[in-house]
């Protein structure tokens, strides 16, 4: 009996690789700005170059599923999926959508809008948790922060994901929120000069709120960072919101 049961779990560890080396996962990365989408292995590893679209507005639920629809197209295929969103989920629905209007988006489905339109089971999280997901050292408490259309957060304790908090809304500069004070409006207003000084100055407040041992720093104006690094903090490269899809299908279950 002890052998069988020995047998039984080699059969199954076995069968279990076999699957991750064959997985092809379509990931896809919501912005404000644009859309990203590739196929990754089981590993983040990018398959395929990555499709990008820029993000249509106005976005209501149907208006982005057409807008992945064409994202998706010319990729190969895929037997699970991806996504990372900008905003609160929970439980594979979208409870904020602060780029596109939460009104429309409040507890839509989206896992199992795209499961059914694009085939394969399908999961989720917050973009800059999914992005996070693919640098993260898996050691103490990481910070992954996103400078996009807005800013993102994605808080890791040992390599787990920590209840979201939607850093964004919350106010750091008189009346405005992490997005009004370091997002692309206000690179826009400021010029690149001083809305470096404003991320330099959140990075700060964000090492006395939260007293992370390591900073990643990523999103699309990542690139236009000039502040001085450190040992603690990594800027890390714009596909990692893609590559990041493949850890969703390592863990056991999703942090709401």
């Amino acid at each position: 009996m002890w052998r069988a049961t020995g047998g039984n779990r080699v059969a199954r560890r076995k069968a279990e690789r076999r699957e991750n080396g064959e997985l092809r996962i379509l990931a896809i990365d919501i912005g404000g700005t644009g859309l990203k989408a590739s196929i990754v292995d089981a590993t983040g590893r990018l398959l395929v170059p990555r499709q990008r679209l820029d993000t249509p507005y106005p976005c209501p639920p149907s208006v982005m599923l057409d807008a992945l629809a064409e994202l998706v197209q010319p990729l190969p295929p895929h037997s699970r999926i991806s996504i990372g969103f900008p905003g609160v989920v929970r439980g594979g629905k979208v409870m904020t959508a602060p780029h596109f209007g939460t009104r429309d988006w409040a507890e839509f489905p989206l896992c199992a809008a795209t499961s059914e339109r694009f085939g394969g089971p399908s999961r989720m999280v917050n973009d800059a948790e999914m992005q996070g997901l693919a640098v993260i050292h898996g050691k103490g408490l990481e910070l992954m922060l996103t400078l996009g259309t807005g800013a993102g957060t994605g808080l890791f304790r040992d390599g787990a994901v920590m209840p979201h908090l939607e850093l964004a809304h919350h106010p750091i500069y008189h009346d405005k929120t992490y997005n009004g004070y370091i997002g692309k409006a206000a690179l826009k207003k400021v010029g690149k000069k001083h809305w470096n000084k404003r991320v330099a100055r959140t990075i700060e407040i964000l090492a006395d709120l939260l007293h992370f041992d390591h900073l990643f720093v990523g999103g699309g104006n990542a690139t236009r960072l000039s502040i001085a690094t450190s040992a603690w903090m990594t800027i890390v490269p714009n596909d990692a919101g893609i590559e990041g899809g493949a850890a969703l299908w390592r863990l056991r279950e999703l942090s709401a």
